[in-house]
Formats: C-alpha cells, sequence, structure tokens
C-alpha cells in the first residue's frame, strides 16, 4: 500500500484560494498579509495538516531559520542595562512565535572582524543590528551580500536597510517642554555619544525645546549611557553652571549618575534641581525618576517584524517604523 502524499506549500495555497507567495510569507511569519488570506491559510494549514519541512525547505530556499542579532556593546553593558534586555526579549518572543532561532552575537570593536565573517547566508537569514555608531559600515557590508539586515534606530544607513526607532527627538521635547512647565528655566543636558543618531537626536528635541521657548541652553555635556558618565557630566555641568535649576539626561543610568553627585553636592532633587531621564526602565521606579517611556520590548517585536516582512518579500523596499514615545512623571521633577 503506498503511503499517503505529505501535503505540500502549493496544496496549502490551493486550498486557501492563494498565491504560493502569500501562503510562504503567511507560514513564515511576515506582518504584509491581510487579515482574510492570512485566516485562509491558517484554516488550510489545518484542514491538511500541513507541516513544513525543515530540512527539504533548507535545500530548496537556502534557508537556515536563524536569525543574529549583533549587539555592538560590551557585555557590561548589554547585560547591565535594562533598555538591551527589553529589546532581546522582544526579538527572542517574536522569533519563537515565527519558529525562528535567535543568534546573540556582542560586537565591541576588537570582535567586530569575526563577527563580519559569520554573517553570510550559510549561517543565517537575516540580521538585527542594535547600538551601532554612525561610522560602522557593517550594515551595508551585510546587505550587499544579500542578507536582509534590520538596524535598530536610524535612519538606515544605506538602501535596503531596514530600521526601527523610538521617537526620540519627540521624547526629549517633551521632558523639556515639562521643566518648563515646572518653571525651570536653566536647563541642562547630558546627552548619549555624539556619535550615535540616539544622541543627536536627543540633542536636537532639547535644543528645539528650548529654541521654542525662547530660554539660552547650557553647555551640551556627553555621556556613554553609563551611570559613572552621567555622574561625571554632571560633576563638568556643576562647574560651569552652578546655578542650573534642572537637568535632562539621554538615559536612565546616566540621570541616575547626575542624581546621585547632585546630592553629594548638597543641591536637593527636584527643589534645587529637578532631574528627568529616558527609558522608563526598572532605575527610573525604584529612584522616582521622571522619565520618557520608551518599549524596548515593543522595539524588539517591530524589528522582527520588519525582518521577516525583507525575508518573505526580498525585492519590496526594506521598511521602518518610528515608535511612540511619553513622559511619565515622578518624584524628581
Amino acid at each position: 500500500m503506498s503511503q499517503a502524499r505529505r501535503p505540500t506549500l502549493e496544496d496549502v495555497a490551493a486550498r486557501a484560494g492563494v498565491g504560493r507567495g502569500t501562503a510562504s510569507r503567511v507560514i513564515n511569519g511576515a506582518s504584509r498579509v491581510s487579515a482574510h488570506a492570512r485566516e485562509a491559510v491558517q484554516t488550510a494549514i489545518e484542514e491538511l495538516g500541513y507541516v513544513p519541512n525543515r530540512a527539504a525547505r533548507s535545500l530548496v530556499t537556502n534557508r537556515t531559520d536563524a536569525i543574529a542579532l549583533v549587539i555592538a556593546e560590551s557585555e557590561e553593558r548589554v547585560f547591565g542595562e535594562p533598555f538591551f534586555a527589553g529589546v532581546v526579549r522582544g526579538i527572542g518572543a517574536a522569533l519563537a512565535k515565527a519558529d525562528k532561532q535567535l543568534v546573540l552575537m556582542l560586537a565591541p570593536a576588537e570582535r567586530a572582524g569575526h563577527i563580519d565573517d559569520y554573517l553570510t547566508r550559510q549561517h543565517v537569514d537575516g540580521v538585527l543590528l542594535l547600538s551601532l555608531h554612525n561610522d560602522d559600515t557593517l550594515p551595508t557590508r551585510i546587505r550587499e551580500r544579500g542578507i536582509p539586515v534590520v538596524q535598530g534606530g536610524g535612519p538606515a544607513p544605506g538602501p535596503g536597510v531596514g530600521y526601527v526607532d523610538n521617537d526620540n527627538a519627540e521624547g526629549a521635547r517633551l521632558a523639556v517642554a515639562h521643566l518648563l512647565e515646572r518653571g525651570r528655566t536653566r536647563i541642562a543636558t547630558i546627552a548619549g555619544p555624539a556619535d550615535m543618531t540616539v544622541g543627536h537626536h536627543r540633542v536636537a528635541g532639547y535644543l528645539g525645546a528650548l529654541e521654542a521657548a525662547g530660554v539660552e541652553p547650557l553647555t551640551v555635556e556627553h555621556g556613554d549611557f553609563s551611570q559613572a558618565s552621567g555622574a561625571t557630566a554632571m560633576r563638568a555641568l556643576l562647574a560651569r553652571h552652578p546655578d542650573l535649576d534642572a537637568v535632562f539626561a539621554a538615559n536612565d543610568p546616566m540621570a541616575a549618575g547626575a542624581v546621585s553627585v547632585l546630592r553629594e553636592a548638597g543641591r536637593s532633587v527636584p527643589g534645587s534641581v529637578a532631574v528627568v531621564g529616558f527609558d522608563d526602565s526598572p532605575v527610573a521606579v525604584s529612584l522616582g525618576l521622571t522619565s520618557v517611556h520608551q518599549s524596548a520590548d515593543a522595539m524588539g517585536r517591530a524589528m522582527v517584524e520588519v525582518l521577516l516582512e525583507s525575508i518573505a518579500d526580498p525585492d519590496e523596499p526594506a521598511g521602518t517604523r518610528l515608535l511612540p514615545t511619553h513622559l511619565v512623571v515622578r518624584a524628581t521633577s
């Protein structure tokens, strides 16, 4: 007796009344599919008992079902800052739902060459990049190999590279507008690294809010997003502007460093100096820190969504997403 033929992708498409490409996009987790088509394909899969054959699909499509997440930071930063944990959590959950394997790679400068060599079509189907600096050409090099790539933070450095970002400029503007509404007029900022887009955007929001209010900005001090750098920057700001009455820090750890230095200097928070951070992380909750909320989890999920769309539709333009931010007011302002 002959064994029953295993249902194929073509069988699923025919049963659902859609094209093979649409069926493939549904199975691969791409979002660029109508709700009606998605439901029809899922119903056909259940009725036919279709199960993707990974080994066969890999031979036919040259797919590995592995997605690399490359974070251009040290282990200390990646495992010490809540933002990275949130992004990785969102990415991991979205990839698990799409039945993809996550390959996590940390890429400080001294290891960049080794990681670059690994990122080929033989190892991964796509690459997610996080925390890149402005002069990093890795996204372009990966795309030139024909591998879909999505960057966390934007805009993308070149054609074919997708990106997802939080609305950093608007978040910073909201933070400074809040301080102005509280009657603060000597508002300083502790910015992120000068060679990162996120740093530029948050400074732009700070400057834009002050300009709109006709208030002169103070010296911009840069940190590296660590608490220690926030403390160092706060000491420099106090030395230059002892009459400052508010500080907007570009992330919560730097804001925490600023609060500790202000209190050491005998300046009450928020009585003498109000402080606002960015991230709305557990650090902000524990300190009672006013902070701009961004969803790191949502950013990770959106990065996967955009990447899966590029994998399913490689001829389509790379996708982009800008996620909203909002202010959470607590005790420090």
